[in-house]
């Protein structure tokens, strides 16, 4: 038998519109899903106005945006900088007040429900995702994790 993307996509998963505030997406994220292979989400599927993917939002996307920006263009070491609770707490609140489509990542690439779990897995690993959404119309109608794939290849013994 040959695995599809639809045969181990995540139906249920976490979504959010791109104009919530980061706040909302932080509190979704924390309290995200548990999935059956005992991981848990650390990114949510953002919609528009239409209900199609207009991006993805992870931890990592969150956590690179509360650095200062300044850090983008100059690199320091853990010796230069010293940050203390308040300077922690305004990048934390100025994070918090943005959109989620100020952040996310909008340049993704979708599977489709048929499209085979090696091919899947392939895009995957060329290009470092952790998940792919599955489009139909694009409209987000499940998730592939790479967890997941690992675990449906070696439960089945191929």
């Amino acid at each position: 038998m040959t695995l599809k993307a639809k045969d181990i996509m995540v139906k249920s998963f976490d979504m959010i519109h791109k104009d919530a505030s980061i706040a909302q997406a932080i509190e979704k994220i924390t309290h995200g899903r548990v999935r059956d292979t005992g991981h848990k989400t650390t990114s949510l599927m953002v919609i528009d106005e239409y209900n199609h993917l207009a991006g993805i939002i992870t931890m990592f996307d969150i956590l690179y945006h509360l650095r200062p920006s300044f850090l983008n263009y100059y690199g320091i070491n853990g010796d230069e900088l010293v940050w203390n609770d308040p300077q922690i707490s305004k990048l934390i609140n100025d994070l918090k007040a943005k959109k989620v489509g100020q952040i996310m990542s909008d340049n993704v690439t979708g599977a489709s429900p048929d499209d085979d779990v090696i091919v899947i897995l392939d895009r995957m690993i060329k290009n470092n995702y952790h998940r792919l959404p599955v489009l139909e119309k694009n409209l987000p109608i499940g998730v592939v994790y790479v967890a997941d794939i690992y675990c449906s290849l070696f439960a089945q013994g191929t």
